[in-house]
């Protein structure tokens, strides 16, 4: 599930310093009043409402390795899930899963189906 950006968040503790009721943005703004409860505890604790970082590790093949991935795939487009392994582990010196390199291969809008 996404998070609301801090903007957002912003905008509907404003409405309720302006005199909106709780009930009343919550249904406005389309999110649950315990939510909002929330927001405004983290604003009175920490002075701002921006969303927490979200936890885990960062991916092995991250935003950065993304133009090389992509690169790669224009060189090989015929080559599958494991031989793009195999290369970004000659690449990179990194060896990453099968779901790792899926999941990349995802993002970058390209599919697994080889052509006839």
């Amino acid at each position: 599930m996404k998070q609301y950006p801090a903007d957002f968040r912003d905008r509907l503790l404003r409405a309720i310093d302006a005199g909106l009721a709780r009930a009343e943005a919550a249904r406005a703004f389309g999110v649950a009043e315990r939510t909002i409860q929330r927001w405004q505890r983290r604003r009175r604790e920490t002075g701002g409402v921006a969303p927490a970082p979200r936890p885990g590790r960062p991916p092995r093949i991250g935003p950065a390795d993304l133009p090389a991935l992509a690169a790669r795939l224009r060189a090989a487009p015929d080559a599958t899930l494991a031989e793009h392994r195999e290369a970004w582990a000659a690449e990179r010196g990194a060896r990453v899963s099968a779901a790792t390199m899926s999941r990349a291969v995802r993002r970058l809008g390209w599919t697994v189906k080889k052509s006839r």
